[in-house]
This record gives C-alpha cells, sequence and structure tokens, in this order.
C-alpha cells in the first residue's frame, strides 16, 4: 500500500527545552490505515499528530504527508491543508454558533477564498455538512447552539466538521479522553466507520489501551518521544501496555500477543 504519511528521522524540541519532544522518529502509515497511538503523557503523541497536520515548525528531518513533502518552516499550502483533518481533544469548536454551522466551517477549505472569508456557503457545502451531520447521529441537533450541547455530542459535531471537509487523512488527539468508556467506545466506532466508509486513513492517540486495540488495525507505542513498540493490534499484550505506561525502567520490547 502507498504511504499517506512517512516520517525519517525527525527530531523536535519545543523551544526553551532541553529535551527533544520527537527524538529520530522514523513512522509510516499506510493507505485506509486505522492507527492507534498509545503513550503517557509527555510522550509525544500530540506533537506527532502536529506535525503531520502541518503546524509544527523547527523540526529536523524528512516528512511527506499525501506525496507531498512537508517544510519545517513554512505553512502547507492552502490547496493541500483541507486534505488532512484535525480532531481536536478539546473540540475546538465555536460555542456560541449553532451545530450546523460549525460544520459547514470544515468546508472553508474547499471554498474559493473569498467565498470561505465571506462565509458564503454553496447548496453543495450545505448538502455534505447535513450528510456528515446524519453521518454522525445529530441531524436533529442542526440549529441547537454548541454551548447547550453534552460531551458526547460536542464530540460528534468535531467529528461531523471534520467529515464535512472530505480529508483524506484523519487525525485526532486523544478525541474520547473527555467521555465515559460506553461513549468512548461509541465515538470511536463512530469516527472509524465513517472513515472506513470514507476510504479516509485514521491516526489517532488515546491513553486506553483496550479501546486502541478495539478500533485500530495497528497500535504504535510512544515514550520519551521514541516509538518503542509498532504491532498489529492483535498482537497486543497487556504487558506490554502496562510496561510502557510504567513510571520507573526503560522499556523492554516484551513479546507481543493477543490482549485477552
Amino acid at each position: 500500500m502507498s504511504a499517506v504519511a512517512q516520517i525519517d528521522d525527525v527530531s523536535f524540541a519545543h523551544p526553551g527545552s532541553e529535551l527533544r519532544a520527537l527524538q529520530r522518529l522514523s513512522f509510516r502509515v499506510a493507505a485506509g490505515e486505522t492507527v492507534a497511538v498509545l503513550g503517557p503523557s509527555g510522550a509525544g503523541k500530540t506533537t506527532l499528530l502536529t506535525l503531520l497536520d502541518g503546524r509544527l515548525h523547527g523540526w529536523r528531518g524528512l516528512v511527506s504527508v499525501l506525496d507531498a513533502p512537508l517544510d519545517p518552516d513554512q505553512p502547507q499550502p492552502r490547496a493541500r491543508r483541507a486534505d488532512t483533518g484535525f480532531i481536536f481533544q478539546e473540540f475546538a469548536l465555536v460555542e456560541r454558533s449553532t451545530v450546523l454551522r460549525n460544520v459547514i466551517n470544515g468546508r472553508l477549505g474547499r471554498m474559493p477564498p473569498l467565498r470561505a472569508f465571506l462565509g458564503n456557503s454553496s447548496p453543495r457545502d450545505l448538502k455534505i455538512a447535513r450528510d456528515a451531520l446524519i453521518d454522525c447521529g445529530i441531524a436533529d441537533l442542526a440549529e441547537r447552539r454548541v454551548d447547550s450541547l453534552s460531551g458526547g455530542q460536542r464530540q460528534r459535531v468535531a467529528i461531523a466538521r471534520c467529515l464535512a471537509q472530505e480529508p483524506l487523512l484523519i487525525l485526532a488527539d486523544e478525541p474520547v479522553s473527555n467521555l465515559d468508556p460506553a461513549r468512548a467506545a461509541e465515538i470511536l466506532a463512530l469516527l472509524t466507520g465513517a472513515a472506513r466508509s470514507r476510504n479516509a486513513t485514521v491516526l489517532f492517540s488515546s491513553h486506553q489501551p483496550e479501546l486502541a486495540c478495539r478500533f485500530a488495525e495497528r497500535v504504535v507505542g510512544m515514550r520519551d518521544g521514541r516509538i518503542v513498540f509498532d504491532a498489529p493490534a492483535a498482537n497486543l499484550t497487556n504487558d506490554t501496555t502496562a510496561e510502557l505506561y510504567r513510571e520507573t525502567a526503560p522499556f523492554s520490547r516484551p513479546s507481543l500477543r493477543a490482549v485477552g
């Protein structure tokens, strides 16, 4: 399969920090994959996703997303940015606006610049936005203000906005960290199912190994800015994930087998 994302020997340190958030990282995501990234806080998960989204600057190495190289010092061209969608942990919605208006915002990168500036959506934009609402089970909330919604409903709005963008690559930064286990499974099922139906590739970060193994085909473990394991979800063990989150001793790469 062709690579949707390719990272080769990438290192990065946040300004003012002597510690590297990414340390000589090499990573590949194939077209159509659903990949989960696990790791403790500070492992580099969000930094990795921000890198692939084209919003990280000052890194060293080689990065290609959707067959186009990224420049560590320049933003992506506008014409390419809409091909990558990002779902934020804290939703990043316009709280005082309606659900439909938030979802239509996902179309802005697909509009001509002047139309996007004026917020003048076409009938096609409106249809795509409404279809995304239907797919996310929130068509009945279209005219509700976002600040009146529950956490699970807001996450559905964030996913619908991303789907309306029609991305080829979907990046999700701990998209269910604020939800209870039942709602978390529901949202991940929605996200991964909608992506598959659109032939989109998904990379999501998580602190929940069980859900990662349930909804991803492949699981990557990160610690201290490095990848410490990369394996099919079916081969991951509870011992492997427990060691990933252990605070003492370096990761020793235990054998992999099915969780359970």
